[in-house]
């Protein structure tokens, strides 16, 4: 399953940036988007990161909005639900 939602996330285009606000910010956004679709791209922006690492912010968002994290690749992490 993994395989397959790696396949398709792609194709797919980011949708949700994560700047200075950070995490918190974008934590509507990305449930109503879950909401109606299965997979969505996130952006995660240097300043959003500071001295944290993308796959620890991935992780901590997918866990705000219970949703799956499908994988992290650079700076950008794919949410499944």
């Amino acid at each position: 399953m993994n395989d397959e939602l790696r396949a398709q996330a792609q194709k797919i285009d980011v949708t949700v940036w994560v700047g200075k606000a950070g995490i918190e910010s974008v934590r509507d956004e990305l449930d109503d988007q879950l909401a109606n679709r299965e997979l969505v791209k996130v952006k995660f922006l240097r300043s959003a990161r500071g001295g944290t690492d993308t796959a620890e912010l991935a992780a901590d968002l997918a866990d705000m909005v219970d949703a799956e994290l499908v994988e992290t690749r650079g700076n950008t992490g794919v949410y499944y639900r």
